[in-house]
Formats: C-alpha cells, structure tokens, sequence
C-alpha cells in the first residue's frame, strides 16, 4: 500500500515548527510525539508506528517546499550550530565547529539539507515538490 503524506511547508519557520509539522502529520493517532532531533526524525521515516506504519512505501507531498528550504537554511542552521556550541552544551563541540565551518565556507549542508539527505536513504519514500 501506497501512504501519501501531505507536509504543509508553510507552517515550517524554524526547527522547532518543522518538529511540529512532521508530529502533526506523521505522529496523528500516537500518544507520544517525536522529540527535535535528525536522528529521531530518521527513526520515524524506518516505519512502525505512525503514519508510515504499515506502508510499504509512501509518497510524501511538501507543499511551500521553498519556504521550508529558506527557513531551514543558513541563518537557522548557523544558529543551530552556534547553540550546541555554547559553554556546557554537552554535544561534541569539535563536531559541531567543523559542521559550522563548512557551513560558513559555503561547503556544508544546512538543516533542510540534512532532512533531504535523511529522507534520500528512505528509497520507498518519494518526496514530490508543490
């Protein structure tokens, strides 16, 4: 069975509103939510619970794609950066300095591309652009 699953990609502004969107569309029915995290949202796309549960393949429709690109783009991802490398966070900083780097160097992948790149190693999910 083929799920289609509609992203509003106007609701998305920041990360904390693209949380809100996949919970919102992926996480209807469950009790719990996804927390704010790449690796949870990569958990989520494997299936198993929640929208995808039971699908052998979904096709995901984001609408406003372009509006969630920018929003999720440099100024966010270089914040996002900045916040995991603020004094006492307790993530690997040396990463993080690297990833920002290569943010800031024109090299590296920002938020939106790092959810592309998450939903690229899902072959029986097709992202379609509106």
């Amino acid at each position: 069975m083929v799920k289609q699953i509609e992203i509003e990609g106007n609701t998305i502004n920041d990360i904390t509103s693209f949380y809100k969107e996949i919970n919102r569309v992926f996480m209807e029915g469950e009790s719990w939510l996804i927390g704010q995290s790449l690796d949870a949202f990569n958990d989520l796309l494997f299936g198993g619970y929640g929208a995808l549960q039971g699908a052998e393949s979904a096709k995901l429709v984001w609408h406003h794609m372009d509006h969630s690109r920018k929003a999720l783009g440099y100024q966010t991802t270089r914040d996002y950066y900045l916040d995991k490398l603020k004094p006492g966070s307790p993530y690997n900083k040396k990463v993080f300095q690297e990833k920002l780097v290569a943010l800031e160097s024109g090299s590296g992948e920002t938020y939106f591309d790092n959810i592309m790149s998450i939903i690229a190693e899902h072959p029986r999910i097709k992202v379609i652009n509106e």
